[in-house]
């Protein structure tokens, strides 16, 4: 039979009957393994199952008693239902059971048809994808595409309709597409059914025929858009679930039709038939004769009444409901969106512009529709030219018609209609690809909105806030997060276009253009079919990714021609005019700060926002302050500017900048009404309204604010002010009433913007409880406002004793009772409330457990109705208690409390443990609750006698065993009680005292230790015990007897052997062979009667041997023990036991074993280590032994001849046997090994027959040398102070040269010269286990300069030669030693003044300066006196760096601007470096001499006190100043100018206008003058004359004003009292001296908090600075995603930082690429570096092909001179490379590939070739040296992806005469500049070393900066903490009690000073009569004194 898969299958509707129903199977037969495997095609229609079991038969030759089985593939036995149910094409296996397995393989066919769903449901989610579309519109574009493509050949007019068919008049809802095109042919129209058979791959009428290309036209509308087999389908299944396609083409008569519906498939499925066969009707046109829908029957006709030569129509049906629903609905929404779609179909290549701007374009506009040949879509015949969409509902409505050209808001056309100015460009890919045209439109902002259109079709994102004020008002969004390019494909829009732009239209970070401007234009790509959409055509694949490479040109195009230039920089200049020209914007001015806004909603949109204080908008000025009216918001309110706020930061110049848009904050007035701030858009702002009316309106609602309360008690009499009230008396009702300022009642806020009905007041009664610790809120009730006003029920909840206050306060809904600043109106009433009479009392604390017959109290304490303590009436309690009886001796009262004394309780209880629980009642009788009860627990009481069980009287007890007694403690109503030390004793004649406690329980069990009496006769013996409590007196002992009867335990034993009839005695001692058995043994019991004890298994189980651990019971029982095996070895006796329950009876004997004869020779080795060249240290030792080693002494004297010993490398020159009497065995010396390895040696001993082989371990010899077996590459170089990262091992070896172990070698490490110093965890130490000793060197500390490092041991004294290393300590350029500080030396520092300019260098130890230290580690201490040596005093300042300026060099630290110490004299300036955590670096400490400043006042070296003078002729009462020394000094009161000399004039001033009569000094004159001598002046005394004139009482001023030439200076004021009296004088003196200690002290207090004060401020200041930079910190850590919350503690952050440092380790350690050349000459001066250490390559394959090309110059050094280069050469012989860059030429610049010209590709370049050196990434900052290095290395040497690639790269270049470099492959080839390529020199290896390594992951330096970020963050938290805790202890200082103490000290001074002021001023004046006679003044001074009354 031939196969089925062979055969050719027909069309089912051709296939004959018969055919149909045919039912193949295969059958393969696999019965038996080694038969050749058979398989048969049976045909099985007809037959039944009985019939095919007999074909098959027949077939396979099967025999009637052959038994087999039939099995599908999957096992299933066959039957007979079986059978019927087995399809066409199935497989059986004949096998001879059903688990039998398949001797070989067979095959069963299968068919994989996809299912029809493929073509159903494909288009049901992609289309939801669809970008800013309804997937409707997307599907209907599929249909639009496959028309415009049918219609694109039209001559004429092209139609296209879309016809929405919703009317059940018509038949059931459809929708049709139809259009005028070209038609299809049966064949087409089998294609177009065929899923995904695309355009590329469709055969028409002839195999020639294929698809062909459209030529380029503009805006590529070429209606090239049905393309993949797939939309069309997709989108009709996606509306609806049936199509049917009619069409017919030009050349055809016919019309074919084809239905494909989903119901269709599923019944074929459902009748197993072929579901993608389906019948196609061809028909004459016009025939509707299959059709009865009406809507058919119409489309049909009018195939003949329109006569259309040809046409296609899509007609949908069954319609999905919910897209008829949306059509209904949304029908203007798809027309919109499909106007965009299509819209330069239909309105040509210039789109929708408006009319005055088409006309200079209809040239060109006329040929895009010339060569798109689309002028619109008709409805049929009525409007041809058109394309137009018509949605039909059922009656009476009209049909609605849209023509699409006549959209005007779909996007495209709002684009082009808001456009101010436009820039077009094209991109040209490839020389064969079309360009792309693009067009980029400018939307300007006009005042206060973006003109930017926003998309009717999409519900943009609210920003209006509760009043309804829409923020996208101001159309600050612009463009927003939308695409910038609308992207067409063949002219038709791809939705998903991909949110991309190009790199010259995107802002730059250096640009000058505001960030809005980027966000004003949109634009619109043309593409053509070289870029690949997917099938759906919503989305492109490659636009991106082919528009963003480097090849790609961009050229901008003028009057549609392109012209070349940077692209880039004319888009920068086409905005910028755009900007200049057509934004129209907004002045903000007076900037102010930048903030965060928390009140925004958008996180992203909270910061920044600059804030500014005044606008200017209109030509008008809007500043803070000024009020104004808001326009166009509900409501309308009024307010006083805060600040204006725009967000984003710009450049600002003078403070000002313009911007668009904007939002002002207001404070809404009225204050008082409002209370509320609210921010608006600028636009919003009312710029009409008068500053009259905006006041007047305010005004007009404050009057109506609510002013007081007004409280009446309607139902009872009002409570006084500190009413008294028994507790329960109710409180009220209240009525309350607010009124407002004009005494109106005011039940709510006066209307205002926001409440439009005003905002109802609530009123709050609140009555609070001053208690003794805290006040207490005892009630809270809200009452609102009713037509009885404000309502309080009665308070009856006034219990509670105490004061009270009754607060009634007026609050707004927000439950404030301050609004806008104001407090609301309010009222308070004080009252008390007391305690009531006693109703009611409780029982006080009593104990719930009571014992029988124990007394105890009842406390009772009094309560009135509320539970207030209330005094105890005079009452007789009565006491009950159910089944007890109850007895009490007295009462008495204490205060409050009533007691009942002395209350007994008697009764029986269960037990001790279980009591039981009883009610105990008290009664008062007389009062309201007169009964109360508690539950007790009785327990027994005290113990009163014994009770002793068994009650037998004697208790009989067998000998050896002990006595028990159950004993109970009984109280006196017989109950079991148990108590403390309750202990009963017991004591039995001849037996120690028993005892038992009975503390917990009462009662016990004694048992006594057992009766062991010897009883003779058998006789029983009777004993006492007696019983007592002890500790108890007067408590009766208990007697009783006891009787003891002898007893049967086993009491003795008996050991027997048979075979020698021996009876073992208790420690006998016996004599048996070595290794023998003793058998045979048995044992006998006997009781204390003698009489023998009868063996059984409870015995048998208490017989023990020592001998064996297990025994056979059954032998026991028998009396049989088991047999002794005797020890092996024969030395000392063994123990042996037999005992019976724990060997209380027992027999013990001891057996001494004895050798048997010789056997072997044994070799006894003391020590079997021994080194090599040394003798055994001890003797072996040899003698005979038996066969358990047992020594036989079987030697003699004579055996020594006999012996021998053999063994490798063995020296038997000091061997010697020797003989020893008194062991008798044989001695071996002189053992030793000259030769050989260490390790195991074999020595075979012989005597006679004997023979005995030993092992002896060989070990190495004595140290004799050390040598490395590891150390560090050579030559080795090393940082001062750094250490050796590979240790020094050193291994001890002998002389031999074997490793030697020995730990008593010593190994030292010394340096020569000795003066480096090296840091090691030891110097000196013992080699390990291995024989090694490791020295790891973690610093070296020396001068620059050449070492040697010494290995050397020593062993017993002696020294072991060792190794040596040069070393070479170069100077770190990373390490600070020193601070160089530069300053102007010949700088003077005046006091009070600025210091000079100080920088600071950091310099390192190679003599570089070192820049990486922040500014912060660079402090300068400054402090008073000589230099302190090294470290700064404590009290010295400290002073921070200062900010650098623009001109400041970037490798100094400078410190400017710092002030000079106001004190003259020596200071001492110390600049200090912090490098890590506890490590500093110091400078030289520097002196300086703070001068004194300019000269400014004469003062005195100390002051003096105000003197008190009079008139007496006492001197030292006139005198006004002694010893007094004035000298000119500056400003802050230091001496200067020593050089002056002049005059001073003295003088004497009235302090008031009142006296005119002045005092006279000595000699009757008015003024003296002193000399003034370098710069001082010297007052030995100075008094007022005898009788001076002068008023009495009156205060004067001494005026000392210096005259010196060329200066000016101020005077010096001494004020002075003048007396007439002495007493007077003396008083005020008095006075004048308390008044200046006062004065000093209150000023010592001012300056201390003073101080106080500022150091408070200062730290105020510093815990602001450390919050806002911890913030700033904080948010720039969110910003970054680093953190998460705003309020991060140190624990997180420090977690934080372990994780981000281990994976930052993790990177570090894990595997990367390494160069691994050494360079020894790292970091020195001139040096650059080594080749293959100055670049990364990040690819593997190309460092690994680079590396292996240079890898001869890859461990060259570069130098930057050649000195260094010929230095380094001479280091090392000449043996190191070196390359010197004052030697190298290189051509300047970067030339291009060389297929480049000019910026252009002369060729398409296979293999992607690049530059091999553009692929280095250079590790050195000099990048300019590392340039020229490789430009040399490599020249320009190229890296291509393959061989092929390189040699056809190098052909191209060789056709057109261009050199070409050498070439290498990223697979390892190379091709060099002269053509030569392969073999082994041409190849790179697979592992290449060295190879250049490769840089760290990106992740890294994130992870790094992320590491220094939190670091300083860590640091700001911890100065915040720290800032935060000084300003916690100065503030607690500040309020210590010691500060207050303080205080007080300083305001009781004050007071004191103020008391003396007064006394002072009101001294009494005594009146003194002076004549003429007595004055001296001199003439022209009036001597008439005033008299003061």
């Amino acid at each position: 039979m031939s196969h089925p898969r062979s055969q050719d299958k027909r069309l089912s509707g051709s296939i004959p009957r018969d055919e149909r129903v045919r039912r193949r199977i295969c059958v393969y037969d696999r019965r038996y393994e080694k038969q050749e495997h058979q398989e048969e095609w049976m045909e099985t229609a007809g037959l039944d199952y009985n019939d095919f079991l007999r074909e098959l038969h027949k077939k396979f030759s099967i025999f009637s008693v052959e038994r087999y089985v039939l099995t599908t593939t999957d096992r299933t036995l066959l039957d007979f239902d079986k059978f019927e149910k087995l399809q066409d094409l199935s497989t059986l296996n004949l096998l001879q059971s059903e688990d039998q397995p398949l001797q070989a393989a067979t095959e069963e066919l299968i068919s994989f048809t996809p299912h029809y769903n493929t073509l159903t449901e494909s288009g049901r989610d992609e289309y939801y994808y669809c970008e800013g579309k309804v997937p409707l519109t997307c599907a209907f574009a599929e249909l639009i595409d496959n028309s415009l493509t049918a219609t694109k050949d039209n001559g004429d007019v092209r139609t296209i309709e879309i016809r929405m068919l919703f009317d059940e008049l018509l038949g059931e809802n459809a929708i049709i597409i139809l259009d005028n095109g070209c038609g299809m042919s049966s064949l087409k129209l089998r294609n177009w059914a065929t899923y995904r058979l695309n355009k590329f791959d469709r055969k028409e009428a002839s195999e020639q025929e294929g698809y062909v290309r459209p030529p380029h036209v503009r805006r590529s509308l070429n209606s090239d858009v049905s393309y993949f087999g797939v939309g069309g389908k997709n989108a009709s299944f996606f509306i609806g679930e049936s199509i049917r396609m009619i069409t017919k083409s030009k050349d055809s008569p016919d019309v074919h039709e084809l239905t494909l519906s989903k119901k269709s498939f599923e019944n074929k499925e459902k009748n197993q038939e072929d579901v993608f066969r389906e019948f196609m009707k061809n028909r004459k046109p016009g025939d509707a004769s299959h059709v009865v829908e009406p809507f058919l029957r119409d489309l049909i006709r009018e195939e003949t009444r329109l006569m259309k030569e040809s046409f296609t129509a899509v007609v949908i049906t069954e319609v999905k409901p919910e897209h008829v629903i949306f059509l209904k609905n949304k029908f203007e929404v798809v027309a919109r969106q499909l106007a965009h779609i299509y819209h330069y179909y239909i309105h040509g290549v210039n789109g929708n512009i408006p009319s005055s701007s088409s006309s200079s374009n209809s040239k060109s506009d006329d040929l895009s529709k010339v060569d798109i040949l689309l002028s619109g879509v008709g409805v049929f015949s009525r409007d041809q030219g058109t394309e137009q969409v018509t949605l039909r509902e059922k009656a009476p409505r009209c049909p609605r018609e849209i023509h699409l050209k006549e959209v005007d808001d779909d996007m495209q056309t709002l684009y082009l209609n808001s456009a101010a100015d436009t820039f077009e460009f094209e991109a040209v890919i490839s020389a064969d690809s079309y360009p792309v045209e693009g067009i980029i439109r400018y939307h300007p902002f006009l005042f206060d909105s973006e003109t930017y259109p926003q998309d009717p079709d999409i519900v943009q994102a609210s920003n209006t806030d509760e009043d309804g004020i829409n923020d996208e008002e101001s159309g600050a969004v612009a463009r927003g997060k939308r695409a910038i390019f609308d992207c067409y494909w063949n002219g038709r829009l791809i939705p998903n276009n991909g949110d991309f732009e190009f790199d010259w239209c995107t802002r730059q970070k250096r640009s000058e253009l505001p960030v809005e401007c980027y966000n004003r234009f949109s634009g619109v790509l043309f593409t053509s079919s070289n870029f690949k959409v997917n099938t759906s055509k919503l989305s492109f694949v490659d636009l991106e990714l082919i528009l963003k490479k480097k090849n790609v040109i961009f050229d901008r195009v003028v009057n549609g021609k392109s012209k070349r230039s940077i692209i880039e920089k004319d888009f920068t200049n086409w905005l910028r005019d755009c900007h200049k020209k057509h934004d129209k914007q907004i002045k903000f001015m007076d900037y102010k700060e930048t903030i965060t806004r928390t009140d925004v909603p958008t996180k992203k949109l909270q910061h920044p926002w600059e804030t500014f204080g005044s606008i200017e908008w209109h030509g008008k000025i809007y500043s803070a302050g000024q009020l104004v009216k808001s326009q166009k918001t509900q409501p309308i309110v009024y307010g006083r500017i805060l600040r204006f706020m725009r967000y984003g930061e710009t450049e600002k110049k003078n403070g000002c900048v313009f911007t668009t848009g904007g939002e002002v904050e207001l404070d809404l007035e009225p204050k008082a009404l409002h209370n509320k701030k609210k921010t608006i858009p600028i636009s919003k702002i009312d710029k009409t309204v008068t500053d009259e009316f905006i006041k007047m309106s305010i005004d007009s609602d404050s009057i109506k604010l609510p002013a007081k309360l007004r409280v009446s008690w309607p139902e009872s009499e009002p409570w006084p002010e500190d009413a008294v009230r028994p507790a329960g008396t109710p409180l009220g009702p209240l009525k309350v009433e607010i009124l407002n300022k004009k005494g109106d009642p005011s039940p709510k806020m006066p209307p205002s913007a926001e409440h439009k009905q005003g905002r109802p007041l609530v009123i709050e009664l609140k009555l609070v409880y001053h208690g003794p610790r805290e006040n207490q809120v005892v009630i809270s009730y809200i009452a609102k406002h009713t037509k009885w006003d404000f309502w309080f029920k009665c308070i009856e909840e006034l219990t509670k004793l105490g004061k009270y206050t009754l607060f009634l306060t007026t609050q707004i809904q927000n439950n404030s009772s301050n609004f806008g600043g104001e407090e609301l109106p309010r009222f308070q009433l004080s009252f008390s409330i007391k305690e009531g009479a006693a109703q009611k009392f409780n029982i006080g604390t009593v104990s719930h457990t009571i014992k029988v017959g124990v007394p105890f109290d009842i406390p009772l304490h009094f309560k009135d109705g509320y539970d207030h303590s209330a005094a105890p009436p005079d009452l007789k309690p009565v006491l009950k208690c159910s089944g007890l009886d109850l007895s009490y001796e007295t009462v008495n009262t204490t205060g409050s409390v009533f007691t009942i004394r002395g209350v007994t309780v008697r009764g029986k209880v269960q037990n001790y443990q279980q009591s039981k629980s009883y009610d105990l009642k008290v009664t008062l009788p007389g009062l309201k609750d007169h009964t109360q009860s508690f539950t007790i627990s009785l327990l027994p009481g005290n113990p009163h006698f014994l009770h002793i069980i068994p009650e037998d009287d004697p208790i009989t007890v067998e000998n050896g065993q002990p006595v028990r007694f159950d004993v109970e403690v009984h109280d006196e109503a017989g109950n079991i009680t148990a108590n403390p030390k309750q202990i009963v004793q017991c004591e039995v004649d001849g037996l120690p005292l028993a005892e038992v406690n009975c503390s917990s329980t009462g009662a016990g069990q004694i048992v006594t230790k057992p009766i062991n009496l010897k009883i003779t006769s058998n006789e029983p013996q009777i004993l006492k015990a007696q019983f007592e409590l002890s500790n108890k007196k007067n408590f009766v002992a208990l007697v009783r007897n006891v009787k003891v009867v002898p007893s049967r335990r086993v009491f003795r034993m008996e050991l027997l052997q048979d075979d020698m009839n021996l009876v073992l005695k208790n420690k006998d001692k016996i004599e048996w062979l070595a290794g023998g058995s003793l058998e045979n043994l048995f044992y006998k019991l006997y009781d204390e009667a003698d009489r023998e004890v009868l063996l059984s298994e409870e015995i048998a189980a208490r017989i023990k041997v020592t001998w064996k651990g297990e025994v056979n019971l059954e032998d026991l029982i028998q009396g049989k023990l088991p047999d002794l095996k005797v020890p092996t070895k024969a030395h000392g006796a063994q123990y042996y036991q037999v005992s019976y329950q724990d060997q209380s009876v027992s027999v013990s004997f001891e057996i001494m074993p004895h050798p048997d004869g010789p056997a072997k020779l044994k070799v006894t080795i003391p020590q079997n280590t021994v080194r090599l060249g040394e003798a055994l240290p001890e003797n072996i030792i040899l003698e005979l032994v038996d066969q358990y080693n047992n020594p036989t002494a079987a030697l003699n004297p004579t055996c020594v001849k006999d012996m021998t010993v053999e063994a490798e490398g063995l020296d038997k020159s000091a061997l010697e046997f020797t003989w020893q009497e008194d062991s008798s065995t044989v001695s071996v010396s002189g053992v030793q090994f000259q030769s050989g390895t260490p390790g195991s040696r074999e020595l075979c001993f012989t005597y006679k027959n004997f023979e005995e082989r030993v092992l002896v371990k060989v070990t190495p010899g004595i140290p004799a040398e050390l040598k490395f077996v590891s150390k560090p590459e050579m030559p080795l170089q090393v940082f001062s102070e750094h250490g050796i990262a590979t240790p020094f091992i050193v291994q001890l070896y002998d002389k031999w040269g074997n490793i030697s172990t020995d730990q008593r070698v010593i190994v030292e490490l010394k340096t020569s010269p000795p003066n480096l110093k090296v840091l090691t965890p030891f110097t000196s130490q013992p080699v390990n286990i291995e024989g090694k000793a490791p020295f790891t060197i973690n610093s070296v500390s020396g001068t620059k300069g050449y070492y040697q490092l010494i290995f050397k041991g020593s062993f017993n004294g002696n020294s072991i030669p060792g190794p040596s290393v040069d070393i070479t300590v170069i100077p770190d350029p990373e390490k600070p030693v020193k601070l160089v500080v530069d300053f102007t030396k010949s700088a003077k520092f005046l006091a009070g003044g600025k210091f000079p300019v100080f920088s600071v260098t950091v310099m390192s130890e190679e003599g570089n300066r070192i820049t990486n230290f922040s500014p912060g580690a660079v402090s300068m201490s400054l402090w008073s006196g000589a230099p302190s040596g090294g470290i700064p005093p404590q009290s010295a300042v400290k002073l921070t760096c200062s900010k650098p300026l623009e001109t400041d060099e970037t490798d100094c630290y400078y410190f400017r601007d710092k002030e000079i110490p106001e004190l003259a004299g020596m200071y001492t300036i110390q600049f200090i470096l912090l490098i890590e955590v506890g490590k500093v670096l110091r400078s030289d400490q520097i002196s300086i001499n703070v001068e004194a400043n300019q000269p400014v006042i004469l003062r005195p070296v100390s002051e003096p006190p105000n003197p008190v003078v009079s008139y007496c002729s006492q001197i030292s009462n006139r005198t006004l100043v002694e010893d007094m020394t004035l000298m000119i000094m500056d400003s802050h009161g230091n001496p200067t100018r020593q050089d002056l000399n002049g005059k001073v004039l003295v003088s004497i001033q009235s302090s008031s206008e009142v006296s005119r009569n002045l005092p006279l000094f000595e000699g009757r004159t008015s003024r003296c003058q002193i000399n003034l001598v370098k710069g001082k002046a010297h007052i030995g005394l100075l008094t007022i004359m005898e009788n001076s004139p002068g008023d009495n009482g009156c205060s004067y001023v001494l005026l000392f004003k210096p005259d010196v030439s060329g200066v000016t200076l101020e005077p010096f004021e001494l004020p002075f009292h003048f007396y007439n009296d002495v007493e007077n004088q003396q008083r005020i003196t008095e006075l004048s001296k308390k008044k200046a200690e006062l004065n000093s002290a209150i000023d010592t207090f001012k300056n201390v908090f003073k101080m106080y004060d500022e150091l408070l401020s200062l730290q105020t200041g510093k815990v602001q600075d450390a919050e806002k930079k911890e913030s700033i910190m904080r948010t720039e850590l969110i910003s970054k995603k680093l953190i998460e919350q705003q309020n991060v503690n140190m624990l997180h952050v420090d977690q934080l930082l372990k994780e981000k440092e281990a994976n930052a380790q993790q990177i570090w350690q894990g595997p990367r690429r390494v160069c691994k050349l050494r360079d020894p000459f790292k970091g020195q001066q001139d040096v650059l570096g080594m080749v293959g250490h100055l670049a990364y390559v990040s690819d593997d394959s190309a460092a690994r092909v680079i590396s292996w090309h240079i890898r001869g110059d890859m461990d060259c050094v570069v130098t930057r001179n050649g000195t260094t280069a010929k230095m380094i050469y001479d280091s090392t012989n000449g043996n190191q490379q070196v390359m010197s860059l004052t030697s190298v030429l290189v051509p300047p610049g970067n030339r291009p590939l060389p297929h480049m010209r000019s910026g252009h590709p002369l060729f398409d370049p296979p293999g992607n070739p690049v530059l091999a050196r553009s692929l280095l990434q250079y590790t050195h900052e000099d990048r300019g040296s590392c340039e020229k290095v490789f430009k040399n290395v490599l020249g320009d040497t190229i890296l291509i992806d393959d061989l092929t690639s390189g040699n056809s790269y190098r052909e191209q270049l060789v056709e057109r005469r261009i050199p070409c470099p050498t070439i290498l492959t990223r697979q390892g080839e190379r091709i060099g500049s002269r053509g030569k390529f392969g073999g082994a020199q041409n190849r790179a290896p697979q592992n290449v070393s060295p190879v250049f390594g490769a840089r760290l992951p990106q992740q890294f330096n994130t992870l790094k900066e992320q590491i220094e970020l939190l670091k300083q963050y860590k640091s700001l938290i911890q100065k915040k903490e720290e800032a935060k805790k000084e300003f916690e202890d100065q503030f607690n200082l500040m309020n210590s009690p010691e500060t207050l103490t303080k205080r007080q000290d300083m305001d009781k001074k004050i007071k004191e000073l103020a008391e003396i002021d007064r006394q002072i001023v009101s001294s009494p004046v005594r009146p003194v009569k002076r004549g003429p006679e007595q004055a001296g003044e001199p003439s022209g001074i009036n001597t008439k004194r005033v008299k003061l009354n």
